[in-house]
């Protein structure tokens, strides 16, 4: 769409350093001249109006973080030339089946095939979007809250990743080693996008 800012997403179970790159390449992107807008992962709101997140996640807490994460990127749309998206709204779908699976919960079909509506006719607003992968040698870290469920944190990282590969959604590979090459993919990719060919582009996107 003409009126959409170059938009930048990245998906993955907590905490794999998606909110530290995000923050990284926005700053990168602010230092070009560029106007930045970010959209914040939602868990920690949603779990302070008293819905329930991570293996607790509900349809309706899933419903509620992909819908006002939409309604978030929208009102960034306004605000920058590029958007940074802390969780693509797919992600929310893979939680949601992350926690049912933790749960040994089946969800209603009915309500099944509205988020994945939801995920799927939504996807195509990125442009570009990362994914982490859990490393469980990696320890967590101390900065805030961690939630240390090794379990649930496994079942989060395979069904965002097979919802990503289920929509279709071409992803690049944001490992905890790799956020050097991942920024310089990602201010290329800008850089291209919006007419500067200063800086390369990333030739391939693989899933």
């Amino acid at each position: 769409m003409s009126d959409q800012p170059v938009t930048i997403a990245v998906v993955g179970t907590h905490p794999t350093g998606k909110s530290t790159f995000l923050a990284r390449l926005a700053h990168e992107l602010r230092r070009a001249g560029l106007q930045v807008s970010t959209v914040a992962d939602l868990g920690e709101q949603a779990q302070r109006m008293g819905l329930p997140i991570l293996w607790n996640h509900t349809w309706t807490s899933t419903l509620w973080i992909m819908t006002r994460g939409i309604s978030n990127e929208l009102e960034a749309w306004l605000h920058g030339d590029v958007v940074l998206v802390d969780r693509a709204v797919p992600d929310a779908l893979g939680y949601y089946r992350a926690a049912l699976e933790y749960r040994g919960e089946a969800c209603d079909p009915e309500g099944a095939a509205y988020l994945e509506m939801l995920a799927r006719t939504h996807s195509d607003r990125y442009h570009l979007v990362f994914r982490t992968r859990l490393d469980p040698g990696i320890p967590l870290g101390t900065n805030k809250f961690r939630d240390d469920n090794q379990k649930f944190r496994e079942l989060a990282d395979r069904h965002v990743g097979a919802v990503m590969t289920e929509l279709a959604l071409p992803w690049l590979p944001l490992a905890a080693d790799g956020h050097e090459a991942a920024l310089t993919l990602a201010t290329g990719f800008v850089a291209t996008q919006l007419g500067d060919e200063v800086l390369p582009s990333p030739t391939s996107i693989t899933a």
